[in-house]
């Protein structure tokens, strides 16, 4: 298995310059773009990342036949900032969507009953029409593009089709399927399939039908088509005999005593045995494969570059508490590396079979690294933070970087207001309730068991500083103390979330896994039948 480390590159004997060829492509023919996302995906929610409980055959193809990131990262740690972030480039701070839209600010953050210590600052409601997305420069550059799925970067006005999109399939400003994952869809940009209908499947069927109609009508023009699922989020979903299925597995595979522990907020799925999940993971990892199929069965395969990563970590804490990412801490909206760190998947045509890479790559590479591979130049992106991931898909590296994060609000999933920077292995969190730090190494505790500070007093000084000054160089906008801060009432919560809720989840965790399961009569609408 050939692989990619941040301290040096490896040549691979025989490795093909990849197609297509930059100095020629425009000659022949653009390349054409494939752009997989999914919603809440864990990094190791996978089979070939490590998952034995989770069974994704056509990700784990993918893989073997492209790239597999190892250290790739979110630009925050829920979704609607780092959906941003993939699309223009930028750092959260940058385009100004800090967290995901929806939450008040302010003031407003009392209305939510947290009793926090902190009063968190506004933030963008959309994403604004100045900022330059990749599918405006695309089709400036004469691409046909596409979006099918979840958007929740803005409301009328701000849909896809205003920021570059010729076509919208089912993106508006919800950040969830509001009717399910089964049709009817309750979805104004997506017309109801036949009752029951699988809403992955149908995303990823609208998605091979642009294609295929697309290389019919005009084989010469390339296009962009983003898939962006609605699965993972919550409220999740599932059929009876896929649910059936998992947790006859999670059976065979030996139940855990318990599923949760308390991680200083609120309880932690701490084990993958949740057959609600399992499925739906299983009918996403077959929408891809519809996809993929597609491709091939065009033949255009060997002239698309496929991507496929998550918008954020997966859910172990909040929401539907749906899955575990051990050995990582934490997972979406929280600050440790299970909040941000993501699966990445990147094929660009070439058999480069089973090559991993261990460089930390972000959510701000997608734009230069799609304009890399388009053959056009990186002056077409106007602000630009990340790199070009193409020398690391040769087989070669990139420069050495330090990566940051900032996000000045709680989260729904025990986070708290802090900013982040990676340097190497060195990882520094400084919070903004107090002004603590902690100072981590992934290589010595990938699972940031243990902060370091007082062994590495400098380490912790040094990265703070550099911290301190990218906050200030790129604006970012802090938190604020809450001068009617209640300790009583905020005491209060936390007891209740480290009892009852920890009670509540585990409790919903073994229903989960009784044979005699059933949340209602028609399974989320999967057994509905057309009238």
């Amino acid at each position: 298995m050939n692989r990619i480390s941040l301290f040096g590159s490896l040549t691979i004997a025989g490795l093909m310059t990849f197609a297509p060829s930059f100095g020629k492509v425009s000659k022949v023919q653009k390349p054409n773009i494939l752009f997989i996302l999914a919603d809440d995906y864990g990094w190791k929610d996978m089979s070939c990342s490590g998952s034995t409980y989770y069974e994704t055959p056509n990700l784990d193809r993918l893989a073997q036949e492209g790239v597999r990131f190892t250290h790739a990262y979110s630009a925050c740690s829920v979704c609607s900032p780092s959906r941003a972030t993939i699309l223009t480039g930028q750092y959260t701070p940058g385009h100004d969507i800090t967290n995901f839209i929806g939450p008040g600010s302010g003031v407003e953050w009392r209305k939510m009953n947290r009793f926090s210590k902190m009063l968190p600052p506004d933030y963008a409601r959309n994403l604004a029409s100045s900022s330059v997305t990749f599918a405006e420069v695309l089709r400036q550059q004469g691409y046909k593009t596409f979006f099918a799925g979840k958007w929740h970067l803005g409301n009328k006005g701000s849909y896809p089709e205003d920021h570059g999109f010729d076509i919208n399939k089912g993106a508006y400003e919800a950040g969830s399927p509001s009717g399910g994952y089964f049709s009817p869809y309750n979805n104004p940009k997506l017309s109801d399939g036949p009752n029951g209908e699988d809403l992955s499947k149908r995303l990823a069927e609208e998605t091979a039908g642009f294609i295929k109609t697309q290389v019919a009508k005009n084989a010469s023009q390339p296009f962009l088509a983003y898939l962006s699922f609605y699965a993972l989020h919550a409220p999740i979903q599932t059929t009876q005999p896929r649910w059936k299925y998992f947790r006859d597995k999670a059976e065979k595979q030996g139940f855990a005593p318990t599923g949760f522990i308390i991680d200083r907020t609120l309880p932690v799925r701490q084990v993958q045995d949740n057959p609600v999940y399992a499925g739906l993971v299983q009918q996403m990892d077959e929408a891809i494969g519809l996809v993929l199929q597609q491709l091939k069965d065009l033949g255009i395969d060997k002239n698309t570059m496929v991507v496929f990563t998550s918008d954020n970590g997966g859910v172990s804490s909040g929401d539907d508490f749906s899955t575990s990412n051990l050995p990582l801490r934490g997972g979406k909206g929280r600050q440790w590396e299970a909040g941000t760190r993501v699966p990445l998947i990147i094929k660009t045509g070439q058999e480069v079979k089973n090559k991993i890479c261990d460089v930390p790559v972000m959510g701000i590479d997608f734009f230069p690294t799609i304009l890399a591979y388009a053959g056009l130049p990186q002056t077409l992106q106007k602000q630009k933070d990340g790199l070009s991931l193409m020398p690391l898909l040769k087989g070669n590296n990139i420069d050495h970087r330090i990566l940051y994060w900032h996000y000045p609000h709680y989260g729904n999933q025990g986070g708290e207001p802090s900013s982040t920077i990676l340097a190497g292995d060195w990882k520094l969190i400084y919070y903004h309730e107090d002004g603590r730090n902690e100072l981590y190494n992934l290589k010595m505790d990938e699972s940031e068991s243990q902060p370091l500070n007082a062994k590495y007093p400098n380490q912790v000084k040094d990265l703070r500083a550099k911290l301190d000054h990218w906050l200030v160089e790129i604006k970012a906008k802090m938190p604020v103390a809450d001068p009617l801060y209640d300790s009583v009432k905020a005491e209060a919560l936390r007891e209740k979330q480290h009892t009852e809720l920890l009670n509540n989840v585990e409790k919903k965790r073994l229903l989960l896994l009784s044979k005699d399961f059933q949340p209602n009569a028609s399974w989320w609408k999967s057994k509905q039948t057309t009238d």
